[in-house]
């Protein structure tokens, strides 16, 4: 298939094959046309599969978010059955995107949507961040004691970064000169000097981390805790903690997954909002974050329980994890992530590519991190 035909063409003429070409492994990322796509790992809520099977699920941003393909991925258990996704993180340096399970690392290039290298590692994997050159991926156990710090071109491990924190979230900042480590079982965001392992900390917060985000240039963390509808925010320069925010008009409940009421807090890429979660309510809520104390705005009712947010490059449209599109002017849901067989889609792990002529030009991140840097 030619990527000359428009792409009105293609999408008229050339899914059917684009789709019988992935279900036999042919198609390529050459075979799509130039544009905007999103790239989602599956099973990305835990190791469910009626959320949109096994797989790299690519869908068209600048049309509706029609799905386009399914690239075949590998991780299964000795039993056959898919294991859980953890993360997925890539690079366009070196048109690579990275996939973790509970047990092992892969790596695939974009280009031609097969998988490069798969590495299993004996304490497991976590969500893992790369460094913008390519390089380097800071890679948590599974809940364990450590980070590795992996060679992306390989999967070789360099290093190691032990916090004894249950080693679970994990960024690198926009400048690439830190990685963030949050574990489980502990209320100090670990800040790694990227170039020698140095570590200092943030906090301590109200509880044990859980996913948080960064702003552009990295002064800031937003952070989720076990037991709080809402956030917390800490001053990455001083270490300190700055300020406590609730969710207010909502009370927490039980929730069928993660164990708290807020999994998943974004930045729109210019800063002016933040975006929490709300399981237990079914919401996104909104955050005006130019003004002190940070004033909420309004609430988005999705139609599952979220567990992770993250934004286009943009900032148009905000994706939680329940497969949702949310136009982020409007506030109004826009599309649904919908596969090959019409199942909903939902994920806790996508990420944007731009491609041009096959290649990745520009690659998004899984977390919802801020991007004003200067």
């Amino acid at each position: 298939m030619s990527r000359k035909l428009s792409r009105r063409s293609w999408l008229a003429c050339g899914i059917t094959s684009v789709l019988l070409g992935v279900v036999s492994g042919d198609a390529r990322a050459t075979d799509i046309p130039d544009g905007r796509y999103l790239y989602v790992a599956v099973p990305g809520v835990r190791d469910y599969l009626e959320y949109g099977g096994h797989g790299l699920l690519v869908f068209d941003i600048d049309n509706d978010f029609k799905f386009v393909k399914r690239i075949r991925t590998r991780g299964l258990s000795p039993g056959g059955r898919p294991l859980n996704v953890k993360g997925i993180c890539g690079s366009a340096a070196t048109g690579h995107i990275y996939i973790s399970t509970i047990k092992q690392l892969m790596c695939l290039e974009i280009a031609a949507d097969t998988v490069r290298w798969q590495r299993r590692y004996d304490d497991g994997c976590d969500r893992m961040s790369i460094t913008p050159d390519g390089k380097t991926i800071f890679l948590p156990t599974l809940e364990g004691p450590y980070w590795m710090v992996v060679d992306a071109n390989n999967g070789d491990v360099l290093d190691k970064v032990v916090r004894n924190s249950g080693a679970h979230n994990t960024i690198v900042g926009l400048s690439g000169k830190h990685a963030y480590l949050a574990g489980l079982r502990s209320p100090l965001l670990s800040v790694v000097d990227t170039s020698d392992l140095h570590v200092r900390t943030v906090g301590p917060f109200e509880n044990s981390i859980r996913p948080f985000t960064v702003n552009g240039r990295e002064t800031r963390c937003i952070v989720t805790i076990n037991e709080l509808l809402g956030f917390e925010i800490g001053d990455l320069t001083t270490g300190k903690k700055l300020h406590r925010v609730e969710v207010l008009g909502y009370a927490k409940g039980p929730v069928k997954r993660h164990g708290c009421p807020s999994h998943g807090v974004g930045l729109t890429p210019d800063e002016k909002e933040i975006w929490v979660t709300d399981a237990h309510n079914r919401r996104m809520h909104l955050f005006d974050n130019t003004v002190e104390p940070l004033k909420q705005i309004t609430s988005i009712e999705l139609r599952d329980e979220p567990g992770w947010i993250t934004f286009s490059l943009d900032g148009r449209y905000a994706w939680p994890s329940t497969g949702d599109v949310v136009d982020t002017q409007t506030r109004a849901i826009v599309a649904h992530l919908t596969d090959e067989e019409g199942r909903a889609v939902q994920s806790e792990k996508m990420i944007e590519v731009h491609l041009e002529g096959g290649r990745a030009v520009r690659l998004g991140d899984q977390f919802g991190l801020g991007r004003v840097t200067d």
